[in-house]
C-alpha cells in the first residue's frame, strides 16, 4: 500500500523491495561487475522478513491459523525474529525452539520482541529429542491452536522468494544478471529466487555457499547424505546436517565451500571497505565470491550478484568481539592489528 508522504500501515508494508548496491573496494582488481542485494534494509534486518510475512499469509487464507494461535519454529535466529516481528503485528504467540549457536545477540532480541525461547544444543543429531527440530516438533504435539512453520520442509519458503527476490533481482539488474552467488541454510532464498531467475533465463549461473561441516555440497554432487561430512563449525544459517526439502538442488549449478575464520574476516573487511555493516554469512558469501575470482570463474562482461542476508548487529557478540575472535583463534599475525583499533586515554 502506498501513501503519499511514505506512511505505512504497519512496519509489515516494508518488507522487501530490498536495495541493490555496487561492491567497488571489495571487488578491485575482478573480473566482472558485482552488486550486493543487501537484505538488511528489511525492517526485521533479514531475508527471512520475506518468508515469514508470505507463509503466515498463506496460512490465514487457508484458515490454518487465526488470531491468538501460536506460531512455533525451529530457527538459526533470523527467522524467529521475522516470525515473531509478524506475530506482534498480527496478534499470535510465537514460541521459538533457537540452536546454542547462535548469537546471545540473536536470543535477547527474539525475547524482547516478546518471543517464548528455547535454546537447544547445536551439535547433537537432527533426530535427537532435544536438537531444535525435535523440540519445536513436540511444541506443536503439545500446543492446541499452533502452527509449525518449519522452514527446513515447507515450499512456502521457496515461493517467498520465487515470488519476491527472483523478480527484484531480474528487475534490479534490468535481465543483465549472470550469476547468482548465495548462501544456502534452508535453501529457500537460494532456491526460489534461482528458480525465477532460470525462467527468465537458463543461462543464469546459480552458485550455493555452504560451510566446511555441512552435507550439502556433497549432497548436491552425489545425492548421497554423508554423516561423515558433519563436524561442528561456528557460522549461522548456512550449511545443513539434515537434507532440507525447501533446497531444490536441480536449480543449483555447484557449490562452493568456506571456513568460518575467512568468513568472520570477509565480513569485517565489507564493513571497513564497503560501509555495509552485514552478518556473518555475507562475509560467507563475499568469501566465496573471492575464491571463485581466485579460481577464473568470472568474465571481465561478467554481471555477479551476491545476497547478502543480515545485518551486523546480530553478531555484535560474535564476529564483531575481538574477545570472541580471540577465543576462536581468528587473529594471527596477519590480522592482529584488527583488534588494536581502539586506545584509551587514561
Amino acid at each position: 500500500m502506498e501513501y503519499k508522504k511514505q506512511v505505512f500501515d504497519s512496519v509489515l508494508d516494508l518488507i522487501g523491495h530490498t536495495p541493490m548496491i555496487k561492491l567497488k573496494k571489495m571487488t578491485s582488481g575482478f573480473k566482472g561487475n558485482f552488486l550486493a542485494k543487501v537484505e538488511a534494509f528489511n525492517p526485521g534486518h533479514s531475508s527471512k522478513d520475506r518468508i515469514a510475512l508470505y507463509i503466515i499469509e498463506q496460512a490465514e487464507k487457508q484458515g490454518i491459523i487465526k488470531p491468538g494461535d501460536t506460531i512455533i519454529e525451529t530457527t538459526s535466529g533470523n527467522t524467529g525474529f521475522s516470525i515473531a516481528m509478524v506475530s506482534v503485528i498480527k496478534g499470535y504467540d510465537c514460541i521459538l525452539a533457537v540452536s546454542s549457536k547462535s548469537s546471545s545477540d540473536k536470543i535477547d532480541m527474539l525475547k524482547n520482541m516478546g518471543a517464548k525461547v528455547y535454546v537447544c544444543p547445536a551439535n547433537v543429531s537432527a533426530d535427537d529429542p532435544r536438537s531444535y527440530y525435535q523440540v519445536a516438533k513436540q511444541l506443536h504435539d503439545e500446543i492446541k491452536g499452533s502452527v509449525y512453520i518449519n522452514q527446513y520442509f515447507n515450499q512456502l519458503n521457496i515461493d517467498a522468494h520465487y515470488y519476491s527476490t527472483g523478480p527484484e533481482i531480474w528487475n534490479q539488474t534490468e535481465g543483465e544478471i549472470t550469476h547468482l552467488v548465495a548462501c544456502s541454510g534452508t535453501g529457500g532464498t537460494i532456491s526460489g529466487t534461482a528458480k525465477y531467475l532460470k525462467e527468465q533465463n537458463p543461462d543464469i549461473k546459480i552458485i550455493g555457499v555452504d560451510a566446511f561441516g555441512s552435507v550439502l555440497k556433497k549432497y548436491h554432487e552425489t545425492r548421497e547424505f554423508d554423516d561423515k561430512e558433519i563436524y561442528p563449525y561456528r557460522i549461522e544459517g548456512l550449511g545443513k546436517n539434515l537434507i532440507p526439502t525447501a533446497t531444490d538442488f536441480d536449480t543449483i549449478d555447484k557449490f562452493i565451500k568456506v571456513t568460518d575464520e575467512e568468513s568472520a574476516h570477509t565480513a569485517r573487511e565489507i564493513a571497513q571497505t564497503e560501509g555495509l555493516f552485514v552478518g556473518y554469512t555475507s562475509g560467507a558469501a563475499m568469501q566465496a565470491i573471492k575464491q571463485l575470482n581466485e579460481s577464473g570463474e568470472f568474465k571481465e562482461t561478467d554481471n555477479v550478484v551476491v545476497i547478502f542476508p543480515d545485518h551486523g548487529s546480530r553478531y555484535m557478540s560474535k564476529i564483531y568481539s575481538d574477545k570472541w575472535m580471540n577465543e576462536q583463534g581468528f587473529f594471527d599475525s596477519k590480522n592482529a592489528e584488527a583488534a588494536q583499533s581502539i586506545q584509551y586515554i587514561k
